[in-house]
């Protein structure tokens, strides 16, 4: 053939990489601003550690609910692509039910805390009716 395939095109399997590709067509990435634009994002298959404990931002208007009209079609990039040869999907999910096992837990505790917390409150509060009756006397 007169085409070498090490030299291209090359097909991402991983999600990531696709999404990327996706991103780059929309982006003058020739030009300073489109580099430095690109250098910026960051796509990852799943939540990576330093991400899974900071809370997650909801974009209403990005939302598929809001997106799509009603019985419209729609497709997951992560399962195309493990339909098409990706072979890390299922470390993926497992990585995924790890981390919501573990944030389900700390909002337990977080939830355990919080309800201590306001009955502490209570109790102060109704320690110090007393003393904040007599304060509110003189205005504070």
């Amino acid at each position: 053939t007169l085409v070498q395939p090490s030299q291209g095109p090359f097909h991402h399997r991983a999600p990531s990489r696709v999404l990327y590709r996706a991103i780059r067509g929309m982006v003058p990435h020739k030009t300073a601003r489109g580099r430095a634009a690109l250098a910026r994002l960051r796509i990852y298959e799943g939540v990576p550690p330093q991400y899974a404990t900071v809370k997650r931002v909801v974009v209403p208007d990005a939302l598929r609910t809001q997106r799509l009209a009603p019985n419209r079609k729609y497709t997951v990039l992560g399962e195309l692509q493990a339909s098409v040869g990706w072979k890390y999907a299922d470390n993926v999910d497992k990585l995924e039910a790890k981390r919501q096992t573990h944030a389900y837990a700390y909002y337990l505790k977080k939830k355990a805390l919080k309800k201590l917390e306001n009955q502490a409150a209570e109790k102060a509060a109704a320690d110090n009716k007393p003393h904040s009756a007599l304060l509110s006397q003189y205005a504070y």
